[in-house]
Protein backbone atom coordinates (compact mmCIF):
# COMPACT_ATOMS: atom_id res chain seq x y z
CA UNK A 1 0.00 0.00 0.00
CA UNK A 2 1.78 3.39 -0.99
CA UNK A 3 1.92 6.03 1.27
CA UNK A 4 -0.67 8.72 0.33
CA UNK A 5 0.76 11.99 -1.37
CA UNK A 6 0.89 15.29 1.24
CA UNK A 7 1.01 18.43 -0.41
CA UNK A 8 1.73 21.34 2.14
CA UNK A 9 0.90 24.69 0.21
CA UNK A 10 -1.00 27.92 1.30
CA UNK A 11 -3.97 26.79 -0.96
CA UNK A 12 -7.31 28.99 0.27
CA UNK A 13 -8.94 26.10 2.37
CA UNK A 14 -5.28 25.91 4.36
CA UNK A 15 -2.74 28.37 5.16
CA UNK A 16 0.49 28.42 6.97
CA UNK A 17 0.31 29.60 10.84
CA UNK A 18 3.52 31.15 12.16
CA UNK A 19 3.63 30.13 16.07
CA UNK A 20 6.09 29.00 19.23
CA UNK A 21 5.46 26.68 21.34
CA UNK A 22 7.79 27.20 23.88
CA UNK A 23 8.23 30.40 26.19
CA UNK A 24 8.00 31.60 29.59
CA UNK A 25 7.11 34.91 31.24
CA UNK A 26 7.71 36.04 35.26
CA UNK A 27 4.93 33.20 36.15
CA UNK A 28 8.14 31.12 36.30
CA UNK A 29 12.11 31.75 35.51
CA UNK A 30 11.34 35.08 32.54
CA UNK A 31 11.66 39.03 33.01
CA UNK A 32 8.35 40.20 31.72
CA UNK A 33 4.67 39.63 32.44
CA UNK A 34 2.82 37.36 30.56
CA UNK A 35 1.03 40.22 28.52
CA UNK A 36 3.80 41.95 27.37
CA UNK A 37 5.28 38.45 26.23
CA UNK A 38 2.15 37.87 24.10
CA UNK A 39 2.48 40.90 22.43
CA UNK A 40 6.09 40.98 21.77
CA UNK A 41 4.82 38.15 19.26
CA UNK A 42 1.79 39.53 18.20
CA UNK A 43 3.69 42.51 16.97
CA UNK A 44 6.50 40.50 15.26
CA UNK A 45 3.92 39.05 13.20
CA UNK A 46 3.20 35.57 15.35
CA UNK A 47 -0.40 34.02 14.63
CA UNK A 48 0.06 31.81 17.89
CA UNK A 49 2.00 31.30 20.74
CA UNK A 50 2.06 28.76 24.01
CA UNK A 51 2.72 30.03 27.50
CA UNK A 52 4.74 27.41 29.18
CA UNK A 53 5.99 28.37 32.28
CA UNK A 54 7.33 26.00 34.77
CA UNK A 55 5.30 23.42 36.62
CA UNK A 56 2.37 26.08 36.27
CA UNK A 57 -0.48 27.52 34.98
CA UNK A 58 -1.02 31.25 35.37
CA UNK A 59 -4.85 31.10 36.80
CA UNK A 60 -4.16 32.33 41.04
CA UNK A 61 -3.60 35.05 42.02
CA UNK A 62 0.28 35.90 42.25
CA UNK A 63 2.27 38.88 42.97
CA UNK A 64 6.07 39.57 42.03
CA UNK A 65 8.41 42.03 43.09
CA UNK A 66 9.11 44.36 40.14
CA UNK A 67 12.60 42.77 39.76
CA UNK A 68 11.24 39.35 40.04
CA UNK A 69 13.97 37.52 37.72
CA UNK A 70 16.26 40.46 36.72
CA UNK A 71 13.23 42.11 35.36
CA UNK A 72 14.41 45.94 35.01
CA UNK A 73 12.59 48.34 36.99
CA UNK A 74 11.53 49.93 33.00
CA UNK A 75 9.36 46.72 32.19
CA UNK A 76 6.69 48.16 34.76
CA UNK A 77 6.78 51.46 32.77
CA UNK A 78 6.77 49.79 29.82
CA UNK A 79 3.18 47.52 31.05
CA UNK A 80 1.59 50.92 31.96
CA UNK A 81 2.04 52.39 28.69
CA UNK A 82 0.76 49.35 26.72
CA UNK A 83 -2.08 48.96 29.78
CA UNK A 84 -3.29 52.30 30.84
CA UNK A 85 -5.92 52.77 32.82
CA UNK A 86 -5.63 50.78 36.06
CA UNK A 87 -4.64 47.30 34.41
CA UNK A 88 -1.96 46.85 36.30
CA UNK A 89 -2.64 46.20 40.07
CA UNK A 90 0.31 47.62 42.55
CA UNK A 91 1.17 47.13 46.37
CA UNK A 92 3.93 47.73 48.50
CA UNK A 93 5.02 45.24 51.11
CA UNK A 94 8.12 45.57 53.07
CA UNK A 95 9.25 48.12 51.44
CA UNK A 96 9.24 46.46 48.13
CA UNK A 97 7.35 47.47 45.03
CA UNK A 98 4.82 44.06 43.41
CA UNK A 99 3.04 43.78 40.84
CA UNK A 100 -0.29 41.32 40.56
CA UNK A 101 -0.31 39.03 37.45
CA UNK A 102 -2.67 39.13 34.98
CA UNK A 103 -3.90 35.49 34.66
CA UNK A 104 -3.67 33.32 30.96
CA UNK A 105 -7.89 33.91 30.53
CA UNK A 106 -7.56 37.76 31.40
CA UNK A 107 -4.37 38.41 29.49
CA UNK A 108 -5.94 35.98 26.27
CA UNK A 109 -9.49 37.63 26.86
CA UNK A 110 -7.76 41.35 26.33
CA UNK A 111 -4.64 40.30 23.44
CA UNK A 112 -5.97 37.69 21.39
CA UNK A 113 -8.44 38.03 18.50
CA UNK A 114 -10.13 35.45 16.86
CA UNK A 115 -8.26 34.61 13.40
CA UNK A 116 -5.77 36.48 13.97
CA UNK A 117 -4.03 35.75 17.12
CA UNK A 118 -4.41 32.79 19.05
CA UNK A 119 -2.98 32.51 22.80
CA UNK A 120 -2.62 28.94 24.21
CA UNK A 121 -2.50 27.48 27.72
CA UNK A 122 0.51 25.76 27.87
CA UNK A 123 3.02 24.13 30.69
CA UNK A 124 6.73 22.51 31.00
CA UNK A 125 6.63 19.98 33.27
CA UNK A 126 9.98 20.83 34.69
CA UNK A 127 11.55 17.42 36.38
CA UNK A 128 15.06 15.58 37.16
CA UNK A 129 16.61 12.39 37.01
CA UNK A 130 19.60 12.55 39.42
CA UNK A 131 21.69 15.44 37.54
CA UNK A 132 19.35 14.82 34.57
CA UNK A 133 16.96 17.49 33.72
CA UNK A 134 13.44 16.19 31.88
CA UNK A 135 11.76 19.22 30.66
CA UNK A 136 8.12 18.48 28.68
CA UNK A 137 5.90 20.90 27.15
CA UNK A 138 2.09 20.09 27.02
CA UNK A 139 0.07 22.27 24.86
CA UNK A 140 -3.11 23.32 25.76
CA UNK A 141 -2.98 21.60 28.67
CA UNK A 142 -6.62 21.54 30.99
CA UNK A 143 -4.98 21.57 34.20
CA UNK A 144 -1.16 21.99 35.93
CA UNK A 145 0.40 18.37 35.95
CA UNK A 146 3.26 17.84 38.42
CA UNK A 147 6.51 16.25 37.83
CA UNK A 148 5.57 12.46 37.95
CA UNK A 149 9.34 11.32 38.60
CA UNK A 150 10.80 7.94 37.87
CA UNK A 151 13.87 5.14 38.13
CA UNK A 152 15.39 5.93 35.06
CA UNK A 153 15.26 8.92 32.29
CA UNK A 154 13.47 7.05 30.42
CA UNK A 155 11.09 6.18 32.98
CA UNK A 156 10.96 9.59 33.76
CA UNK A 157 10.12 10.85 30.50
CA UNK A 158 7.00 7.91 30.17
CA UNK A 159 5.64 8.73 33.20
CA UNK A 160 5.39 12.25 32.47
CA UNK A 161 4.03 11.39 28.67
CA UNK A 162 1.32 9.12 30.41
CA UNK A 163 0.14 11.59 32.88
CA UNK A 164 -0.27 14.10 29.84
CA UNK A 165 -1.97 11.36 27.36
CA UNK A 166 -4.37 10.67 30.77
CA UNK A 167 -5.43 14.28 30.83
CA UNK A 168 -6.48 14.10 26.83
CA UNK A 169 -8.24 11.08 27.40
CA UNK A 170 -10.01 12.27 30.18
CA UNK A 171 -10.85 15.90 29.48
CA UNK A 172 -11.20 14.76 25.45
CA UNK A 173 -9.13 17.78 24.70
CA UNK A 174 -6.21 18.10 22.20
CA UNK A 175 -2.86 18.50 24.30
CA UNK A 176 0.31 17.91 22.47
CA UNK A 177 3.09 16.92 24.38
CA UNK A 178 7.20 16.98 23.17
CA UNK A 179 10.41 16.68 24.81
CA UNK A 180 12.50 19.95 25.06
CA UNK A 181 16.01 20.51 24.58
CA UNK A 182 17.66 17.02 25.25
CA UNK A 183 21.14 18.94 25.14
CA UNK A 184 20.46 21.01 27.96
CA UNK A 185 22.97 20.06 30.47
CA UNK A 186 23.06 16.74 28.25
CA UNK A 187 20.36 15.28 29.83
CA UNK A 188 18.54 12.81 27.79
CA UNK A 189 20.03 10.56 25.26
CA UNK A 190 18.81 8.93 22.17
CA UNK A 191 18.36 5.44 23.66
CA UNK A 192 16.21 7.86 26.11
CA UNK A 193 14.17 8.95 23.76
CA UNK A 194 13.75 6.55 21.24
CA UNK A 195 11.24 3.89 23.17
CA UNK A 196 9.43 6.31 24.39
CA UNK A 197 4.78 5.98 23.94
CA UNK A 198 3.40 8.86 23.28
CA UNK A 199 6.35 10.92 22.12
CA UNK A 200 6.11 11.84 18.83
CA UNK A 201 7.70 15.28 19.19
CA UNK A 202 11.21 16.83 20.18
CA UNK A 203 12.87 19.85 20.06
CA UNK A 204 15.76 19.57 17.30
CA UNK A 205 16.35 23.01 17.26
CA UNK A 206 15.73 25.51 20.59
CA UNK A 207 17.02 29.05 21.05
CA UNK A 208 18.25 28.86 24.61
CA UNK A 209 22.07 29.67 24.60
CA UNK A 210 22.82 26.79 26.86
CA UNK A 211 20.91 24.15 25.53
CA UNK A 212 24.01 22.64 22.87
CA UNK A 213 22.16 22.45 19.84
CA UNK A 214 25.51 21.62 17.62
CA UNK A 215 26.78 19.27 20.72
CA UNK A 216 30.62 19.16 21.56
CA UNK A 217 33.12 16.90 21.21
CA UNK A 218 31.74 13.83 23.33
CA UNK A 219 27.71 14.62 22.67
CA UNK A 220 25.63 13.91 19.59
CA UNK A 221 24.08 17.46 18.15
CA UNK A 222 19.96 17.11 18.16
CA UNK A 223 20.33 16.22 14.66
CA UNK A 224 22.57 13.52 15.35
CA UNK A 225 19.57 12.83 18.10
CA UNK A 226 17.08 12.71 15.71
CA UNK A 227 18.52 10.47 12.93
CA UNK A 228 19.60 7.64 15.28
CA UNK A 229 16.22 7.97 16.76
CA UNK A 230 14.28 7.79 13.62
CA UNK A 231 16.69 5.16 12.21
CA UNK A 232 16.17 2.98 15.59
CA UNK A 233 12.23 3.19 15.54
CA UNK A 234 11.73 2.80 11.65
CA UNK A 235 14.03 0.38 11.43
CA UNK A 236 13.87 -1.83 14.08
CA UNK A 237 11.10 -0.86 16.92
CA UNK A 238 7.96 -0.51 14.47
CA UNK A 239 7.34 3.31 16.13
CA UNK A 240 5.87 6.41 14.89
CA UNK A 241 8.04 9.29 13.01
CA UNK A 242 9.61 11.32 16.03
CA UNK A 243 8.88 15.17 14.47
CA UNK A 244 11.58 17.94 14.70
CA UNK A 245 10.33 21.07 16.49
CA UNK A 246 12.02 24.53 16.53
CA UNK A 247 11.21 26.86 19.38
CA UNK A 248 12.22 29.91 21.44
CA UNK A 249 12.50 29.07 24.84
CA UNK A 250 12.03 32.86 25.46
CA UNK A 251 13.16 34.07 29.26
CA UNK A 252 14.90 37.33 28.17
CA UNK A 253 12.64 40.12 26.68
CA UNK A 254 14.35 43.18 27.25
CA UNK A 255 17.73 44.28 25.43
CA UNK A 256 17.22 42.55 22.21
CA UNK A 257 19.29 41.20 20.67
CA UNK A 258 21.74 39.87 23.04
CA UNK A 259 23.47 36.47 24.31
CA UNK A 260 20.15 36.10 26.52
CA UNK A 261 17.26 33.53 25.82
CA UNK A 262 14.90 35.48 23.82
CA UNK A 263 12.09 35.63 21.73
CA UNK A 264 12.69 35.51 17.50
CA UNK A 265 14.62 32.44 17.20
CA UNK A 266 13.06 29.50 16.34
CA UNK A 267 9.66 28.56 15.44
CA UNK A 268 7.25 26.71 13.74
CA UNK A 269 5.11 26.74 10.46
CA UNK A 270 1.80 24.93 10.45
CA UNK A 271 -0.82 24.34 8.07
CA UNK A 272 -3.98 24.43 9.05
CA UNK A 273 -7.27 24.93 7.79
CA UNK A 274 -8.07 27.43 11.25
CA UNK A 275 -6.30 29.38 13.83
CA UNK A 276 -7.78 26.77 16.77
CA UNK A 277 -5.80 24.78 18.82
CA UNK A 278 -7.63 21.90 17.77
CA UNK A 279 -6.88 22.68 14.09
CA UNK A 280 -3.15 23.30 14.56
CA UNK A 281 -2.50 20.46 16.87
CA UNK A 282 -4.20 18.26 14.22
CA UNK A 283 -2.22 19.32 11.67
CA UNK A 284 1.32 18.95 13.28
CA UNK A 285 0.18 15.57 14.39
CA UNK A 286 -0.41 14.89 11.01
CA UNK A 287 3.24 16.12 10.09
CA UNK A 288 1.69 19.01 8.20
CA UNK A 289 4.14 21.63 9.67
CA UNK A 290 7.76 22.25 9.14
CA UNK A 291 10.47 23.86 11.82
CA UNK A 292 12.48 26.97 10.95
CA UNK A 293 15.37 29.57 12.22
CA UNK A 294 14.51 32.23 9.45
CA UNK A 295 13.92 30.30 6.29
CA UNK A 296 10.26 30.11 4.44
CA UNK A 297 9.33 27.47 2.38
CA UNK A 298 6.82 27.92 -0.31
CA UNK A 299 5.81 23.72 -0.64
CA UNK A 300 6.53 20.07 0.35
CA UNK A 301 5.26 17.35 -1.50
CA UNK A 302 6.00 13.83 0.14
CA UNK A 303 4.51 11.00 -0.72
CA UNK A 304 5.38 7.06 -1.78
CA UNK A 305 8.26 7.98 -4.28
CA UNK A 306 9.97 10.97 -2.46
CA UNK A 307 9.78 14.20 -1.31
CA UNK A 308 9.88 17.37 -2.79
CA UNK A 309 10.82 21.36 -1.06
CA UNK A 310 10.47 24.35 -2.62
CA UNK A 311 11.83 27.52 -0.90
CA UNK A 312 10.26 31.29 -0.87
CA UNK A 313 13.09 32.60 -2.05
CA UNK A 314 14.70 36.15 -0.47
CA UNK A 315 16.81 38.46 -2.83
CA UNK A 316 20.33 37.94 -2.58
CA UNK A 317 19.97 34.89 0.00
CA UNK A 318 21.17 31.71 -1.73
CA UNK A 319 20.22 28.26 0.01
CA UNK A 320 21.53 24.89 -0.09
CA UNK A 321 18.58 21.90 0.19
CA UNK A 322 20.22 18.21 1.99
CA UNK A 323 18.37 15.45 1.50
CA UNK A 324 19.30 13.06 5.04
CA UNK A 325 18.24 9.69 6.07
CA UNK A 326 18.87 6.09 6.76
CA UNK A 327 18.78 2.96 4.92
CA UNK A 328 17.34 -0.34 6.01
CA UNK A 329 20.45 -2.65 6.36
CA UNK A 330 22.30 0.56 8.44
CA UNK A 331 25.29 -1.12 10.97
CA UNK A 332 23.01 -1.16 14.06
CA UNK A 333 26.36 -1.20 16.61
CA UNK A 334 26.83 1.39 18.60
CA UNK A 335 29.83 1.97 21.60
CA UNK A 336 29.78 3.85 24.54
CA UNK A 337 31.23 7.55 24.33
CA UNK A 338 33.98 7.78 26.94
CA UNK A 339 36.29 11.15 28.63
CA UNK A 340 39.67 11.09 28.11
CA UNK A 341 40.43 9.44 31.19
CA UNK A 342 38.89 6.02 28.96
CA UNK A 343 35.76 6.28 31.50
CA UNK A 344 32.41 6.37 30.04
CA UNK A 345 30.25 8.76 30.47
CA UNK A 346 26.91 8.84 30.26
CA UNK A 347 25.85 10.38 26.32
CA UNK A 348 24.22 9.32 23.45
CA UNK A 349 26.31 6.11 22.09
CA UNK A 350 28.56 6.28 18.80
CA UNK A 351 26.61 4.82 15.77
CA UNK A 352 27.70 4.24 12.19
CA UNK A 353 27.67 7.01 9.76
CA UNK A 354 25.55 4.31 8.16
CA UNK A 355 22.81 6.66 10.27
CA UNK A 356 21.98 10.14 9.38
CA UNK A 357 23.61 9.67 5.80
CA UNK A 358 22.99 13.19 3.13
CA UNK A 359 21.85 11.32 0.61
CA UNK A 360 21.01 14.33 -2.05
CA UNK A 361 22.25 18.20 -2.04
CA UNK A 362 21.38 20.64 -4.41
CA UNK A 363 21.82 24.37 -4.30
CA UNK A 364 19.01 26.37 -5.18
CA UNK A 365 15.45 27.25 -4.38
CA UNK A 366 13.65 23.79 -5.27
CA UNK A 367 15.05 20.20 -5.28
CA UNK A 368 13.60 16.43 -5.28
CA UNK A 369 14.22 13.20 -4.04
CA UNK A 370 12.97 10.57 -5.19
CA UNK A 371 13.13 6.92 -3.35
CA UNK A 372 15.14 3.69 -4.30
CA UNK A 373 13.66 0.61 -2.26
CA UNK A 374 15.83 0.64 0.50
CA UNK A 375 15.74 4.02 2.83
CA UNK A 376 13.82 4.08 6.05
CA UNK A 377 13.08 7.00 5.85
CA UNK A 378 14.18 11.10 4.66
CA UNK A 379 13.99 14.29 5.78
CA UNK A 380 15.25 17.57 4.23
CA UNK A 381 17.12 20.51 5.83
CA UNK A 382 16.93 23.56 4.04
CA UNK A 383 20.27 26.15 5.23
CA UNK A 384 20.01 29.43 3.97
CA UNK A 385 23.23 31.79 3.27
CA UNK A 386 21.75 34.48 5.57
CA UNK A 387 23.16 34.32 9.20
CA UNK A 388 20.71 34.54 11.83
CA UNK A 389 19.85 38.01 13.18
CA UNK A 390 20.10 36.70 16.68
CA UNK A 391 21.83 33.62 16.76
CA UNK A 392 21.58 30.97 19.96
CA UNK A 393 24.65 30.13 18.72
CA UNK A 394 27.28 32.52 17.35
CA UNK A 395 27.83 32.23 13.42
CA UNK A 396 24.34 29.97 12.88
CA UNK A 397 22.73 30.21 9.32
CA UNK A 398 19.35 30.63 9.16
CA UNK A 399 17.70 27.10 8.35
CA UNK A 400 14.29 24.98 7.68
CA UNK A 401 13.23 21.70 9.12
CA UNK A 402 11.14 19.45 6.73
CA UNK A 403 9.53 16.68 8.53
CA UNK A 404 10.49 12.75 7.68
CA UNK A 405 8.60 11.19 4.80
CA UNK A 406 9.07 7.33 5.39
CA UNK A 407 10.82 5.21 2.72
CA UNK A 408 9.67 1.70 0.98
CA UNK A 409 11.68 -0.07 3.05
CA UNK A 410 9.80 1.71 6.68
CA UNK A 411 6.63 1.23 4.94
CA UNK A 412 6.97 -2.83 3.94
CA UNK A 413 8.59 -2.83 7.88
CA UNK A 414 4.93 -1.60 9.06
CA UNK A 415 2.87 -3.66 6.08
CA UNK A 416 1.85 -0.36 4.90
CA UNK A 417 2.01 3.53 6.48
CA UNK A 418 0.94 4.06 10.60
CA UNK A 419 -2.05 4.32 10.92
CA UNK A 420 -1.83 7.08 14.03
CA UNK A 421 -4.85 8.67 15.04
CA UNK A 422 -4.70 12.56 15.50
CA UNK A 423 -6.21 14.69 17.88
CA UNK A 424 -9.26 15.39 14.99
CA UNK A 425 -9.65 11.55 13.96
CA UNK A 426 -8.10 11.46 11.06
CA UNK A 427 -5.12 9.38 10.41
CA UNK A 428 -1.78 10.89 10.45
CA UNK A 429 0.40 10.94 6.90
CA UNK A 430 3.81 9.22 7.44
Amino acid sequence: MAAPVSRLASDGKLRWFRGNLHTHSMWSDGDDYLEMVGLWYKDHGYDFLCFTDHNRLARSERWVKVNQNGSPPAAVQKLKARFPKDWVAERTIDGHQEIRLKTFDKVRNRIAEPGRFLLIQGEEISDLFGRSPIHINATNIQEAIPPMRGKSVAETIQNNFDAIIAQRERTGKPILVHLNHPNYYYGVTAEDLMRIRGDNFFEVYNGHPSVHNSGDSLHASTERIWDIILANRLGDLNLPVMYGLATDDGHRYHHIPSRGSEPGRGWVMVLASELTPESLIASLESGRFYATSGVKLREVISGSDGLDVAVEPEPGVDYTIDFIGTRSNFNRASQPIRDAAGKEIRATRHYSDDIGVTFKTVHGNRASYRFGRDELYVRARVTSSKHHPNPSELGDFERAWVQPQRGPAALKNAGGPAELKTTDGSAALE
